[in-house]
């Protein structure tokens, strides 16, 4: 059975037998299940429906509506292209990557480090691979906020790689108790952590979403074993439990606003 079919089914079945069998809630996408585009200058996968990629049962998991991983050749990048209403962040996995904005904001982003954009009434921006000798990597999530029409915000933020050594690390949230650096317009979280031969678990609640990637490496969930570019789409209430060495990301988020 495909991605797509398990998807499919995932979906149909309102979920009422999933609630007698707790691991059937999460779906596995693997690393080549996902949409590949090869630019030249760039290399992506989408997990979800993105750009010339439209599959309209595969357009979201719960907030979540983009998740792009990319690699920008040395020296290219996006020009100036516009946003509106979503929250947008950018985490660089390896090299650096240059931001510029119409509010103002230069950066580079270098490895660990986030970059935050909440387009409300809109923003343009272009992000270019800062080295002109070395690719960089990223993922880019785009979540879609709580409301529409709100002020355009732009943050980064540097983590060293002890602040997410074997732990979860909340780089992003909207959610009560939560403590992160960056907040956004949504009842949800991103964490990143750096697992080094250990294991790391995580409480997905009810009517929650939890979408957990693969960066590099390797982990193992109740016998399924996810390698680099791997995801699980979870629907809670599900306890996650993983082991093993790698770079993940993981999103709690609640259903897509209507």
């Amino acid at each position: 059975m495909t991605f797509r079919d398990r998807l499919r089914v995932y979906t149909l079945e309102e979920r009422a037998a999933m609630k007698t069998r707790p691991h059937s809630q999460a779906i596995v996408q693997r690393s080549a299940e996902r949409y590949f585009g090869d630019h030249g200058w760039l290399q992506t996968y989408h997990s979800f429906s993105f750009a010339d990629y439209f599959d309209p049962q595969n357009l979201n998991w719960g907030a979540l509506r983009v998740f792009n991983d990319d690699v920008i050749a040395p020296g290219k990048g996006f020009g100036t292209h516009p946003h509106r209403d979503m929250e947008i962040l950018t985490y660089v996995l390896r090299g650096e990557l240059e931001h510029k904005d119409s509010m103002g904001n230069i950066g580079v982003i270098k490895p660990g480090a986030v970059q935050y954009l909440s387009a409300g009434t809109g923003i343009a921006h272009s992000e270019y691979n800062h080295s002109q000798e070395h690719d960089v990597r990223l993922v880019q999530m785009w979540v879609v906020p709580r409301a529409n029409g709100l002020n355009p915000q732009y943050g980064q933020v540097d983590f060293t790689l002890d602040d997410r050594r074997n732990r979860w690390l909340p780089i992003a949230s909207g959610q009560a108790g939560i403590d992160a650096k960056i907040m956004i317009w949504q009842d949800a979280t991103a964490y990143v952590s750096r697992l080094e031969s250990a294991q790391l678990a995580q409480r997905i609640v009810s009517d929650r979403y939890a979408f957990l990637f693969v960066a590099d490496g390797s982990v193992r969930l109740y016998g399924d074993r996810l390698g680099a570019g791997d995801a699980m789409r979870i629907r809670g209430p599900y306890d996650l439990v993983l082991e093993g060495s790698a770079e993940i990301v993981l999103w709690d988020l609640p259903a897509a606003p209507m």
